[in-house]
């Protein structure tokens, strides 16, 4: 990373791009704020922005933009930060095997960026720009880990890492639906365990088949747009 990105811009404070990288990999599922980043590092906002930027067109990050019906706030509001590649954040942490990972304060926030970097890599497996979003209410008491945005439908889903599903882990999706006055059979919690069920809150999506979850919900959408096409051409006659 460090050859890569001197390759792309000129990082004259080595050390200080090592810290920053640790600091980056510290706020994976947080939003980004390039003020106080810039500030813990000791660099100037323009410098964060550029280094950034530069993290970003190498693949080694993802910022997730925040969804809204009016699609211009998606760019004026803080995204959240993940890495592609969560060893590589693991290492930055220093979490050096699977039984301090699963005791770190950061876990659950790692599994989501391993998740979400894999929802997106299956839309750039198909060709297309990941149209995957997060969404937050306006006083942040409710918030929604991923919103995907195929067509004209949204698929709202949470991501837990528990291997065990709890009470609650469907209750954001409850919320969001009953605001966004939607029906919960097309929304999704992956979570760490190994069950796939179909629920009356929403479906419960083991990590281990998540990697086909993409191809289901654009089947979906294909689905729907046919019944209506069918539906609009009786309509006709």
């Amino acid at each position: 990373i460090e050859r890569d990105v001197r390759q792309l811009t000129n990082v004259g404070d080595l050390r200080s791009f090592q810290r920053f990288m640790q600091l980056c990999a510290g706020r994976i599922g947080q939003q980004l704020n390039f003020s106080e980043l810039a500030s813990v590092c000791g660099i100037s906002v323009s410098t964060t922005q550029r280094w950034i930027s530069i993290l970003e067109a190498s693949y080694i990050l993802f910022l997730l933009q925040p969804h809204f019906e009016n699609f211009n706030k998606r760019l004026t509001k803080s995204p959240k930060m993940y890495f592609y590649d969560t060893g590589l954040a693991c290492s930055l942490l220093g979490i050096e095997s699977p039984e301090i990972l699963a005791l770190h304060s950061i876990r659950g926030h790692l599994f989501e960026s391993f998740i979400l970097a894999d929802l997106c890599k299956q839309y750039f497996n198909i060709g297309k720009r990941p149209p995957v979003y997060f969404w937050r209410d306006l006083n942040g008491r409710l918030e929604v880990d991923g919103i995907i945005e195929d067509g004209l439908k949204l698929f709202p889903i949470e991501i837990k890492s528990g291997e065990t599903v709890a009470s609650d882990f469907f209750k954001g999706l409850t919320e969001w639906n009953a605001l966004a006055k939607r029906t919960s059979n097309k929304c999704y919690v992956i979570y760490g365990g190994s069950l796939n069920q179909e629920r009356t809150a929403g479906n419960l999506v083991s990590w281990k088949t998540a990697g086909n979850l993409i191809e289901e919900i654009r089947k979906e959408t294909v689905v729907k747009k046919k019944k209506q096409t069918v539906k609009k051409s009786n309509t006709i006659k």
